[in-house]
Parts: structure tokens; C-alpha cells; sequence
């Protein structure tokens, strides 16, 4: 999907593995309540399998978030149907083919492959399937919620982003434009936890700006399986013309381009715009290519303000050394996840996902549990 090679050795392969033995062990380790009932009853809680879980993955990651898909059900003893996106399907062949190498019963772990329109409704229609667990798209999300809401099944729906990241007047500059630069340029800006939406306060904003463009710059685009290579091409001919369809609008939403944009074949340089409208489509709808939109603030209110105002609520990142404003603007982002002076940290142990169009549900640790199981409380006669 023009992922480097490189860092889908180094990164996506060994999550792979770790999503499989994470859930194991939390399954191992999870326990559920009793309740004190007097002398004649005994009353505790346990978790038994959902049943068949429908998995529906997508192209930009498609080992990683197939595998994030797929491990918990089957950790907490239900079987799988996944389908991954028909632009990427080979990993998942190859995750089945490598599941019945190691012992998991045919049947267990099934892969249908085929177009969403087809297949995917297909699967989120039919009456055998007990949970739905989805990622991709906002206006695929929606299809497939209609679809689950006809035969009432529970889904858990991750979708778009449009990440705010805050840069705070006391930030500190250099490692604030090394992380928006990661939040935003990796996997060539088609991550949906991506910080495009970067706001600026007016004292720093000059200064900010440029140290961005100047990381932007440091990054080289090309064949992915050259070990130089920081970005490797958009995934698709599709991809490259959506992204320099929102990039040829940067002019008419009073927005002025630094740095990047399309080249040769489906390459697309990291770039950088400043001094876009806020409520234009290039700030607020999601790109899914590597274009930062640099906006300026004045004050905490109004960066909050700017942040929440999108339809989005998946992540934000806030550069700050003041433990105050931390307090104090955190509980008011509306956002799924939050990461302070950093990014992308991961805890497969801590929920995933986020309001408004950024989906329904969470995963991840005991949320995983609660959506994959059916709670059952149990009273035993003494």
C-alpha cells in the first residue's frame, strides 16, 4: 500500500504479533465479579462468547489493524469472519494460512474477500453474525451501522479523524515540529489518528511554521523499498487524486502552500499550508494524504474551540510544558485520545476511538471484552 519496507518490518509486523499474545494474556488474566448475597446465594458475573464476529478492515494498515481486529474475538473464544479491503488482500490470506499452521481448528478464522458492496453487505446484513467490529470510512461506517440496525447486532464502528495538534505558546518548538511532522507525514498522512489540523498560537506561529516545513523538507519520498525512503507513494491512483483534489483547493480557502505537493506517479511531498478558513473543506474534512493545515490562536479558549469545531472527535495532540493548561484543556477537547508532548503511544489496554463521525464504541482492553463477550450474571442456590 506504498508503506516502506522498512517500517513495515519494524513496526507493523512485531504489533502484529504482539496483538495476539496481548489478548491471550489479558483473557488469561481478566476476572469477573461476584456479588455478596447473604447465606443462600452465590452471585458472580462471567463473560461467554459473543458467537460469530464479522471483521471489516482496512487498506492503509492492513496487517496491523487486521490483527487488532481479529485477536480479541478470538481470544475470548468466539470464531471470525474477516474481510479486509479489496485493495489489500493479501496479508489477511496470509494471516488465515499462518492460523491453521499453528493449530487454530479449521473454521475458527475465516477470510471472504470481494468488494464491500458485495461482500461486506453481505456479512453486515446477515442474521448469523452476532457483532460487527469495522474500520474505515465515515460514509462506509454509516452503511454498515444501517445494515447491523436491522437485525439489532452490536457494532463497534472506528472511523474518519481530523486531529487537532495544539501547539501551546511555552511548547518546545524543535520537538513540537518533529512530532506534528510524524503526526502527520506518516504512512504518507494515511493514518486516521494523523494530527493534520495544527494550531498555532500567533506568539510561535512564524517560528513553529518553519521548523515544520524545515522536517517536512528533511524527508525523503520515493520507492518504498529503498531504505532511504521516509514516505513511499499514496496507495492508489484513487488516493493520489482525492489528496490533490484538497490540495488544489488550498488557494481558494485563503490558504498559501509552503512546501510539497504532487509529483511523479502516486508520490506526494509532505506539505505544509498556512493561514487557512477553519471552516473550509481543506481544515475540516479528512484529507488521508500528508497535508498539514497551520492555523493560528490567541488564546486556550479559542484553541479549544477551533479543535472541537469538526465533525471529528478521534484524537488531539497538545505541546506544552504548562501542567495547568494541561488540566485545564484536556477535559474540554472532545477527543477519543489525547496525547500530551507525544504521539501515537499505544496501550493495547486503553480504549480506542472517538465521537461525532470519528465512530461509535470503543476496543482495546476490557472495552474489547465487554464488545466481544456476552456478560452473563449467574445466581447459585446454596
Amino acid at each position: 500500500m506504498g508503506r516502506p519496507y522498512a517500517a513495515a518490518l519494524a513496526v507493523d509486523v512485531p504489533r502484529a504479533a504482539a496483538m495476539f499474545r496481548f489478548f491471550a494474556d489479558h483473557v488469561s488474566m481478566a476476572t469477573g465479579e461476584t456479588y455478596p448475597h447473604g447465606n443462600d446465594y452465590h452471585a458472580y458475573s462471567a463473560f461467554r462468547p459473543a458467537g460469530v464476529v464479522a471483521a471489516i478492515t482496512p487498506w492503509n494498515h492492513p496487517l496491523m489493524l487486521g490483527t487488532w481486529k481479529i485477536a480479541a474475538p478470538l481470544a475470548w473464544g468466539n470464531t471470525v469472519v474477516m474481510k479486509p479491503a479489496e485493495s489489500s488482500p493479501t496479508s489477511a490470506y496470509m494471516v488465515a494460512s499462518l492460523a491453521l499452521e499453528a493449530g487454530i481448528p479449521p473454521g475458527v478464522l475465516n477470510v471472504v474477500q470481494g468488494y464491500g458492496a458485495e461482500v461486506g453487505a453481505a456479512l453486515t446484513s446477515s442474521t448469523a453474525v452476532d457483532r460487527i467490529t469495522f474500520t474505515g470510512s465515515t460514509a462506509t461506517g454509516r452503511t454498515v451501522a444501517q445494515a447491523a440496525a436491522a437485525n439489532l447486532v452490536p457494532t463497534t464502528l472506528e472511523l474518519g479523524g481530523k486531529g487537532a495538534s495544539i501547539i501551546a505558546p511555552d511548547a518546545d518548538l524543535d520537538h513540537a515540529a518533529e512530532l506534528t511532522a510524524r503526526a502527520v507525514f506518516n504512512n504518507t498522512g494515511q493514518v486516521c489518528l494523523a494530527g493534520t489540523r495544527v494550531l498555532a498560537h500567533e506568539s510561535i506561529k512564524d517560528d513553529f511554521t518553519e521548523r515544520l516545513v524545515a522536517q517536512a523538507d528533511k524527508l525523503t519520498v520515493g520507492d518504498p523499498f529503498d531504505a532511504q525512503t521516509d514516505l513511499g507513494p499514496l496507495a492508489s491512483e484513487a488516493q493520489r487524486e482525492r489528496v490533490t483534489n484538497y490540495f488544489d483547493r488550498i488557494p481558494g480557502e485563503k490558504g498559501t502552500v509552503l512546501c510539497g505537493g504532487p509529483r511523479d506517479g502516486n508520490l506526494f511531498a509532505p506539505t505544509v499550508a498556512v493561514d487557512l478558513d477553519p471552516r473550509g473543506s481543506v481544515a475540516q474534512e479528512e484529507v488521508f494524504g500528508p497535508l498539514a493545515t497551520v492555523i493560528g490562536y490567541t488564546s486556550d479558549e479559542q484553541a479549544v474551540a477551533l479543535a472541537n469545531d469538526t465533525r471529528y472527535g478521534l484524537t488531539s495532540v497538545l505541546h506544552t510544558q504548562s501542567l495547568s493548561r494541561v488540566r485545564h484543556m484536556i477535559p474540554r477537547l472532545r477527543s477519543g485520545t489525547v496525547w500530551v508532548n507525544c504521539y501515537q503511544v499505544r496501550d493495547l489496554r486503553a480504549p480506542i476511538g472517538g465521537p461525532g463521525d470519528s465512530g461509535i464504541g470503543r476496543e482495546g482492553g476490557a472495552f474489547s471484552r465487554e464488545f466481544f463477550t456476552e456478560p452473563q450474571a449467574v445466581f447459585v442456590s446454596a
